[in-house]
């Protein structure tokens, strides 16, 4: 089983784009973390980034249909930008029926007043912002403990 993490547009550039909002931690780090993470519960991990909407939009559905080894039980997502104003994002994940959190390395609260509203976070489990890297193993823990994984897994 896997959780699947999905990074939307501009991510790929984390460690070196606006360092005193987002942090120099990269992509690639947060994603190790994860990896190491989700191996202490039995899970794996499958990270997608795209600077496309469709792409994502089209991982999102993918998900629904994996099935196996490979079946996706959750979602992490940072939308990025299209957290703001995406419904075609928002309409996928509710469609798939796939817990998800939202995450986000700023306070997007405090942030500029188009930042402040997420299209998204009503059809996720719930959001978690304003903790740097570390808002991605929050939640993280938090998806876990959602799916209530047993304890005989977490080895």
């Amino acid at each position: 089983m896997k959780i699947l993490v999905i990074n939307g547009p501009n991510l790929n550039y984390l460690g070196r784009r606006k360092t005193e909002v987002y942090g120099t931690t990269t992509l690639k780090e947060i994603n190790d973390r994860l990896a190491h993470e989700t191996s202490k519960f039995g899970l794996k991990i499958e990270s997608f980034q795209s600077n496309h909407e469709g792409k994502i939009i089209d991982m999102i559905y993918q998900a629904k249909e994996s099935a196996g080894e490979d079946k996706t039980i959750g979602i992490i997502i940072n939308p990025g930008a299209l957290t703001h104003y995406s419904y075609a994002l928002r309409d996928a994940l509710e469609a798939v029926e796939i817990p998800a959190v939202e995450v986000h390395l700023s306070r997007i609260h405090a942030r500029e007043g188009f930042r402040r509203r997420s299209v998204t976070a009503p059809v996720c489990i719930g959001q978690i912002s304003g903790f740097g890297a570390d808002s991605y193993l929050l939640g993280l823990r938090a998806l876990i403990q959602h799916l209530r994984i047993p304890e005989s897994s977490r080895r």
